[in-house]
């Protein structure tokens, strides 16, 4: 009787835990099947710093990490205050952007192209004005290059924290990374996407000036404190949350009203927790992810890995 509980415990978590990354689908969403299609290789393969990183699972970290940053420009802040509807469909909302990132990471190019092509679409619609640092009244776009760059910037910067803390070697080191993530920057028709790490903090750094704190970035830090998750989920979260929270630039986690949490003057060994947590998570949602089995498949069959 306790095997059969435990069993039914272990399977219930694991459905729970799948589906957040899904948007609660119960079986594998047909567009990761559909990457085993396609007539090339794709832009990255098995030995890419692309699929190193985002094959981890310290992407957890740096999509929390990733969205507390893009909340600091008040043009990106705009967009989901006044389009997205990442309250009452917060799972939808990131099943559509692991969507587009393991579609570039892992599909052929034209499944990179169309994806990209998809988002930029949707961001048509995504128009409005908003108060800059200075106080002016802005309209914006969210298709406009500066805001772009902006998006692509707090990603790339996300991911590669994340993973520098948390995660096992990058091939290549780090500017293979923000090397081959230029693409996906490119694709999103952003212009002179950084191809360095230092390039990379450069061109973060010159945001400096547009970012601000306000009612809308408090609302957004109060619902990724405490997002609207299966029980189950919500302790290991929080210490997912405390470690994204660790791997912020210090000046954006002062922006951000934030800190590392500490017992008195000591830090909390809030990597190590996070290093259990993933593990934990890695168990449950398998040791290959379906959108990696679908791009070796596709790369077997058109004979270019063993």
């Amino acid at each position: 009787m306790l095997t059969w509980t435990v069993s039914n415990l272990v399977t219930r978590w694991r459905r729970e835990l799948r589906g957040t990354f899904s948007a609660n689908s119960a079986t594998v969403p047909r567009w990761e099947l559909d990457l085993a299609q396609g007539d090339d290789g794709g832009h990255f393969g098995p030995a890419s710093a692309a699929w190193a990183v985002h094959g981890s699972m310290t992407t957890l970290v740096a999509g929390i990490h990733a969205l507390l940053v893009q909340a600091l420009h008040p043009g990106a802040m705009a967009g989901v205050h006044d389009h997205s509807n990442y309250r009452a469909d917060p799972l939808g909302r990131l099943a559509g952007t692991i969507r587009w990132i393991f579609t570039v990471t892992y599909g052929d190019t034209a499944a990179a192209r169309h994806a990209s092509d998809r988002v930029l679409k949707i961001h048509e619609h995504i128009t409005g004005v908003y108060t800059d640092a200075g106080g002016t009244t802005v309209p914006y776009r969210a298709n406009d290059p500066h805001l772009l760059r902006w998006v692509h910037l707090s990603f790339t910067e996300a991911f590669l924290a994340a993973h520098k803390s948390l995660g096992a070697r990058i091939p290549g080191g780090p500017d293979a990374y923000v090397r081959e993530w230029a693409l996906a920057g490119k694709l999103m028709r952003v212009p002179d996407p950084p191809e360095t790490e230092a390039e990379l903090y450069a061109q973060l750094a010159a945001f400096g000036p547009e970012l601000r704190y306000d009612d809308r970035v408090a609302d957004v830090v109060r619902f990724l404190r405490d997002p609207p998750l299966p029980r189950s989920q919500r302790f290991g979260y929080k210490i997912l949350f405390a470690a994204a929270v660790s791997t912020l630039a210090p000046e954006h986690r002062a922006l951000l009203r934030l800190a590392v949490p500490r017992w008195g003057p000591l830090p909390l060994p809030v990597r190590p927790a996070a290093r259990l947590v993933l593990a934990v998570v890695h168990l449950g949602l398998g040791r290959t992810g379906p959108s990696r089995r679908s791009a070796m498949s596709r790369r077997r069959r058109l004979g270019l890995d063993g």
